[in-house]
């Protein structure tokens, strides 16, 4: 399951933003999540839960904003925005697109503090 990798990555990525602004603790997580991503958001959820126990997310909320997919169509130049996994126009039913979001996992926010 690479959802603990990712999280693993997600938590040191936390840590040294903190570090940088000499906060002691992360009390947010916000993440976008596109559905083409490959990450599972309940699977991710639970390894947040899990590995973030020890350390400066301990207390941390994860708030995950899930990022439909949005496709251009070469066919007939529209802009469609998907929330199946699908790369077909819904316009045209044209497969000649191109994804313009909703493939990335992103580190959107995070809150500090520095009690």
């Amino acid at each position: 399951m690479h959802e603990y990798s990712i999280v693993t990555a997600l938590i040191e990525e936390c840590e040294n933003h903190a570090a940088q602004n000499d906060a002691n603790k992360v009390s947010r997580v916000d993440i976008k999540v596109g559905i083409l991503s490959g990450v599972e958001p309940a699977l991710l959820q639970t390894a947040f839960d899990t590995f973030k126990l020890e350390g400066i997310c301990a207390e941390a909320t994860l708030n995950m904003n899930i990022q439909p997919l949005v496709l251009n169509c070469f066919s007939c130049h529209q802009q469609t925005t998907h929330k199946e996994r699908t790369v077909v126009c819904s316009h045209c039913q044209s497969t000649d697109t191109k994804v313009l979001d909703g493939e990335d996992m992103m580190l959107m926010q995070l809150e500090l503090e520095t009690t």
